[in-house]
């Protein structure tokens, strides 16, 4: 077996989809040609999280060893380290606008600065119990030259930068990293799963023009908009696929399994798109007769749930200011993509041009598993992964000084948060070690 940081001769990558309803490992690596090849994928149902947040840590910790296992075994690769997603009803965003005064204005803007400005970004006050987990520049002002998109090479005196932040609750991030940690795994980066859906969906041409990424997935909907390339907004919906499920489970009284497979094998997000004599026959419970339930009163169920969803999506939308900016509309993947009819809901609802995001684009295996929505996520982040890897081996580990005071690194980009949550590690194995 070779290892999941390198091996046959090019880095491998494995992203690691903690998810409500499964938890999936992904293994790849890149070719000659920049297309990632799956070298193996291994799931597990997920019993442990709920609304994308960890609530059972004996359960959560069983699934991610039972995907990592198979992952493992299909692909021959022993896996130590996972690229693992954080999402939940916790993560905020908000813009911030950072600035830095340089002292010698011979001297072209280079990324240091970009970074010193950054990384005091990350250290904004934040609301008890929440850390910021990105920031994310949106664009540069250059001696009040605004609407620059990199500065680096220039000259100025002062720099300022608007700043996407992502924020989310520490203690969720503890949990995740401590199911990672007790499942014999080291966790390489932990990034946001709409920004990692993203970059397995979506194409340079639709970031440009505008649009949104609507990630609906078991327990919530993730929400991202991008518009010049550049990340305008996010926000999480508490809702996702398993309130659809209850819904169906409650309204033709029958069990949940059999709520979710009416769902994914006859479910429909347009009821007047089935017909009145489509009938579904479900096996009875012990002792009691088969039960025959409409597709189109299914349909029905379906359908009210996904209007307030997207209603709240369209909410999202409006609150971002960008309405009129998005001309290539909605793209939306994760579960709840491969619902029937979904793509003509959304824009009866919305108004705005839709499709369904599929994260086979980037890829150079032609996988008829991988091709499906629901594994967007997983994707997104072995991308992510490379993207990380590429900058660290790109980055060099020179000190600059910063203002004539203490010399200082290059931030790096999984900052403050990534390192607290490693510390918050470290003392607590030491604490179990003395005890």
């Amino acid at each position: 077996m070779v290892n999941s940081t390198t091996g046959g001769g090019s880095d491998i990558i494995v992203g690691l989809d903690i998810g409500t309803t499964k938890i999936a490992t992904i293994v790849g690596r890149k070719n000659e040609f920049g297309k990632i090849e799956i070298l193996g994928l291994g799931k597990a149902e997920s019993l442990g999280v709920t609304r994308g947040v960890v609530t059972n840590i004996a359960n959560t910790i069983e699934a991610i060893t039972k995907s990592v296992k198979e992952a493992s075994e299909k692909s021959n690769v022993e896996i130590g380290t996972v690229h693992v997603g954080i999402a939940g009803q916790h993560i905020k965003s908000l813009q911030n606008r950072g600035m830095r005064v340089r002292t010698n204005t011979d001297d072209e803007i280079s990324q240091v600065d970009i970074d010193i400005i950054v990384d005091e970004m990350k250290r904004l006050a934040m609301l008890p119990g929440e850390e910021i987990i990105h920031v994310i520049p949106q664009e540069y002002i250059v001696d009040n030259e605004q609407g620059i998109k990199n500065p680096i090479g220039m000259s100025g005196n002062r720099l300022e930068a608007n700043c996407h932040i992502i924020t989310g609750q520490i203690t969720a991030a503890k949990n995740i990293y401590k199911c990672v940690k007790r499942a014999e795994l080291e966790t390489a980066g932990l990034f946001l799963e709409p920004l990692a859906s993203s970059a397995a969906v979506l194409t340079e041409e639709e970031t440009e023009a505008g649009v949104v990424l609507v990630d609906i997935g078991g327990g919530t909907t993730d929400i991202a908009i991008f518009q010049d390339r550049v990340i305008r907004h996010t926000a999480v919906i508490p809702y996702g696929g398993n309130v659809i499920t209850e819904d169906i489970r409650s309204g033709c009284s029958i069990i949940r399994k059999h709520a979710e497979l009416l769902k994914t094998k006859f479910g429909s997000a347009v009821a007047s798109e089935n017909l009145d004599s489509e009938i579904v026959s479900i096996p009875g419970l012990r002792g009691h007769s088969p039960r025959e339930i409409s597709v189109k009163n299914l349909a029905h169920i379906i359908q009210a749930r996904m209007e307030e969803i997207i209603e709240l999506v369209y909410y999202e939308i409006k609150n971002s200011g960008l309405e009129n900016k998005l001309a290539a509309g909605i793209v939306v993947t994760g579960g709840g993509a491969q619902l029937r009819h979904i793509v003509q809901l959304i824009e009866y609802v919305t108004g705005m041009d839709a499709r369904v995001g599929y994260p086979n684009e980037h890829l150079a295996s032609d996988t008829d598993e991988l091709k499906s929505p629901m594994y967007a996520t997983a994707v997104g982040l072995v991308m992510k992964g490379f993207e990380e890897s590429e900058r660290k081996k790109a980055s060099q580990p020179v000190l600059v000084e910063v203002d004539s005071h203490t010399p200082k690194q290059p931030t790096n980009t999984l900052g403050t948060f990534f390192e607290k949550i490693m510390l918050w590690l470290k003392t607590e194995e030491e604490d179990k070690e003395l005890k």
